[in-house]
């Protein structure tokens, strides 16, 4: 079996199909930039996870060379694809990003925000910080740690 792209995640294929993702490890899904984290499963072609960002934490601006599909499944959050306006998304929204794209997502402060993630395989799950540092994720104001 192939070894994953991302450190921690689960290897579909060879007699593997159906996964619990309650029982997934779960990945740091933006390490240096952002508090997504969750189970992640890689095929040959696609990477697929629900990732979680605590509330009022979440992305600061990154690319990835791999382009991806957030869908929404709780709680509010802002976010911005290619210079668009800034827009509040929730439940039932998807968000497209194209690869190499500069992007952000934070979670609002009332709820955690969870989604369903896909991602093509020619990069892993994390991607790097626009600024070019990886100096932590971006904080609503109130929730930084202290």
């Amino acid at each position: 079996m192939a070894e994953t792209k991302t450190e921690g995640a689960t290897r579909a294929g060879n007699g593997s199909f159906l996964f619990d993702m309650n029982q997934v490890g779960k990945v740091d899904a933006g390490t240096g930039y952002s508090t997504a984290h969750g189970p992640l499963v890689e095929g040959d072609r696609m990477q697929c996870g629900v990732m979680k960002m605590p509330r009022g934490t979440g992305a600061r601006p990154h690319t990835h060379p791999n382009e991806q599909w957030v869908y929404i499944l709780q709680g509010q959050a802002r976010a911005s694809v290619a210079g668009q306006p800034e827009t509040t998304v929730g439940p039932g929204a998807l968000i497209y990003i194209p690869a190499n794209v500069e992007h952000y997502v934070v979670s609002l402060g009332e709820e955690d925000t969870v989604f369903f993630t896909c991602k093509d395989m020619s990069h892993g799950i994390i991607g790097k910080a626009v600024d070019g540092t990886m100096s932590g994720p971006a904080y609503q104001p109130g929730f930084a740690p202290k």
